[in-house]
Parts: structure tokens; sequence; C-alpha cells
């Protein structure tokens, strides 16, 4: 097998990838996003996942290179990561009480160029109805600030959670059916069949 490298700095990717159980090195990539803007949510990410798989692969050989994108969506407004603790009160007041649809792209790259195969999930997230001492508490843990949509399912996000439709950690930012699709593309069994 290549090695198999993820092109992200998450702790959340890094963790959900190594529920697969293969062994994998990090190397973030580093590209514009903004470039991306125009499109909408599923050819976004896809597009992205895809240019940050590339970027990495292209200075690599004999790799596999996994990359990854996430937005949060809500009445058709992205909600990318707050830069603020009132940017993030803001986001989840405007989350309060409705249904956003969370998008992962997901793609893997032969290093250096290729083959290469992409595709995204998405998953929609229903919050609870919020009161301004809910958010202001949840906003003062830190877990919202560096976050797509400024929650964390994983963590203490999921109290402000009343359901969701899809798969789950498509919404911490890795769905790992569609991680383990694609590998199976490339040969790679990660339930480690010969």
């Amino acid at each position: 097998m290549s090695k198999l490298v993820l092109a992200s700095a998450s702790p959340r990717r890094r963790e959900l990838l190594a529920r697969l159980g293969l062994p994998f090195t990090i190397q973030p990539s580093r590209i514009d996003e903004s470039v991306y803007r125009h499109l909408p949510p599923a050819a976004r990410v896809e597009a992205l996942a895809l240019a940050k798989a590339r970027a990495v692969a292209a200075g690599l050989t004999d790799a596999l290179v996994l990359g990854a994108d996430t937005l949060v969506v809500c009445e058709g407004r992205v909600l990318g990561k707050p830069d603020s603790p009132a940017a993030a009160a803001r986001m989840l007041a405007f989350l309060s009480g409705r249904t956003h649809t969370v998008y992962t792209g997901v793609a893997v790259v032969q290093a250096p160029r290729g083959p290469e195969r992409v595709t995204h999930a998405r998953t929609a997230v229903t919050f609870r109805h919020l009161t301004p001492d809910q958010i202001e508490a949840y906003v003062a843990t830190g877990e919202p600030l560096d976050k797509a949509g400024a929650y964390g399912i994983q963590g203490r996000g999921a109290l402000l959670v009343a359901g969701i439709e899809g798969d789950y950690f498509n919404v911490v930012g890795l769905p790992l059916v569609q991680v383990e699709e694609l590998l199976a593309i490339f040969g790679v069994d990660v339930w480690g069949r010969v």
C-alpha cells in the first residue's frame, strides 16, 4: 500500500481517520480557499477537498493523499469559523431552532499527479431553541472558535443539537463511509484483508 497522507491539520479529522486503523502521516495543505467561494456548497467542498489533496500530492511520490473540507450552510448562508466570541454568539443565535446542512467534501489523490477521486456527504442538523444564557455559556467554553458553524457536535456542542439526519461523522468533519469507499478504489482495504 502507498503511504497515506492526511492533508489537514484538523485534530478531529486526525482522530476520525485513526479509527480506521490505517497508518498515516499529516501534511496540511496551503491553498487559497477564497477562489472557490462562488461555487454552490456541494461543488465547493469537493473542489476544496481536491485542491487540498492535489497541493500536498504534488510534492510527494508513492502516496495516497486524503483531502477534506467542511461547510455549514443555513438558509443559503455559509457559516465558516467565527473570528471572535461575539461572531460565534451571533452564529449560534442564527442557528437556534433551525435546521442547517453540513457538507464535507472528501478527495483522494495518488501522488504525485493522479489518478484522483472526489465525493461529498451532507447531513441535516437541527438545533434546539437556545437561550441567550446557553449561547453565552457555550461560547465561554472556547469550543466554538475553531469550528465551522461555531459548534462541535463531538463536544459540548452536542447539547445544542435536537437531532440529525445523515452521517454523524460528516458533522464532525470526515465522513468515514465515503473515505472507506474512496480508499477501496485505490486498493486500500480498511478491514485488513489481502
